[in-house]
Formats: structure tokens, sequence, C-alpha cells
């Protein structure tokens, strides 16, 4: 793509980003974007087919601010919990500007095919990237060898369960959502040092195990 096709797409994309602010997911349609821009409603869907692969490129964006954000945040934080809540707050810092259409985000993410499921196959670059901040998350911490491979997607689901729940917060500036990030992270942490005890590791492994048989 050359110098101009980039810059009408950027045009495009951070166009359709502010009517999602402004307007709101459902009332913010193609041919309104592609007017707002100036361009041809040819040339919007040129450069993106619907609007769930704008809502994509805003996951893979977020992406971007919270390992920013978060790498940032952690040259400053000691050990596992004092990281993590910084990834996770990064997290949410990023997706804050899109809280009030994010239920519309949600219902867009939910079917298997979708271009916008975090679990799909469009995804999967920005699922990577989301994954890779978690594995600096626990960059010199102590986390036990046999889960050190595991752990970054493990806290990436669990971040996917703080978006579910930030999405539907209602508390002024989604305080809610904070308290959960303060108060989980340092239980977390906690977790992951009690399963190198003897008693817990096996049932940590088993765990692991029904994961790995549940992936595709």
């Amino acid at each position: 793509m050359d110098g101009k096709g980039m810059q009408t797409r950027d045009l495009v994309l951070h166009t359709a980003l502010g009517m999602f602010r402004s307007k709101g997911f459902a009332k913010t349609t193609m041919r309104g974007i592609a007017t707002e821009a100036g361009v041809s409603l040819g040339s919007a869907y040129y450069y993106f087919a619907s609007k769930d692969e704008l809502v994509l490129e805003l996951y893979r964006e977020s992406v971007g601010e919270q390992r920013a954000a978060a790498s940032a945040a952690m040259a400053e934080a000691v050990g596992l919990a004092a990281r993590l809540k910084a990834a996770l707050h990064a997290g949410v810092d990023a997706l804050t500007p899109y809280h009030h259409f994010g239920g519309a985000f949600i219902s867009s993410a939910l079917p298997p095919q979708s271009a916008v499921n975090p679990f799909g196959e469009a995804s999967g670059k920005a699922r990577e990237d989301a994954i890779a901040i978690f594995a600096e998350v626990i960059e010199g911490t102590k986390v036990p060898v046999f889960l050190r491979g595991q752990l970054p997607e493990l806290l990436w689901l669990g971040y996917m369960g703080v978006v579910l729940f930030w999405v539907y917060d209602r508390s002024e500036g989604q305080r809610r959502t904070r308290t959960l990030i303060d108060g989980a992270s340092p239980l977390i942490a906690k977790l992951v040092s009690f399963s190198r005890l003897p008693v817990v590791r096996p049932m940590v492994e088993e765990a692991l195990a029904l994961k790995a048989r549940l992936q595709p």
C-alpha cells in the first residue's frame, strides 16, 4: 500500500473511531464514515469491509497502547502483583474512550465467525501481541518453571474477564473495575506462589493438561 493509500486508510479508521465515540457503534454506518471522512463509500469498503473490521483495528490499536503504557508502568513495579496490576490498568485505560459502546463491541465479538472475536483467526496477531504483554509481566518475577510457559496466556484470559466486567460496569469512571484489578492482582500472585507447593502443584498441572486438551 502506497503512502496515499495509507493516509486514506488512517483517515477512514480514525474518522470511524471518532464517530464510535460521539455517536455510538450502532448509529455509525459505513456510509456515514465515508461521508465524514470525505471519501467515496467504495474507498471506505476497500480498506475495511465492515464495521467489524474497524473494531478489530481498534482492538489492535488498544493492544499497542496497552503494551506501551504497561511497559512504562512496569519499569517502576516490583513483583508479580504490582506488574500485573500495571498491565491490567493500562488495558482499561486504553479502552476507556470506547466504554459507552462496549456492549455493542461484545455483541459483535461473540459470534465465532466474527472478525473481532478475540479467540478467532482474524484477531490472531492482536491476541499474540496481547499475550506478549503478560509475558513481560512475569519477567523477573518468581514463577514456578512448570507454570511459566502457560501463565501469560492464562493472565490474558483473566484480562478478558476483566474487560467483560468493565463493559457492564456502570459505576462512575468504572470504579468497580479498578477495585477488581487492585484486589485480584495480589490474589493471583499468591495463587501463583502457592502453585509450587507439593499439595497444590498436581492440581495445577492437571488443570493445565485439561486446558491443553481443549485447545484446537
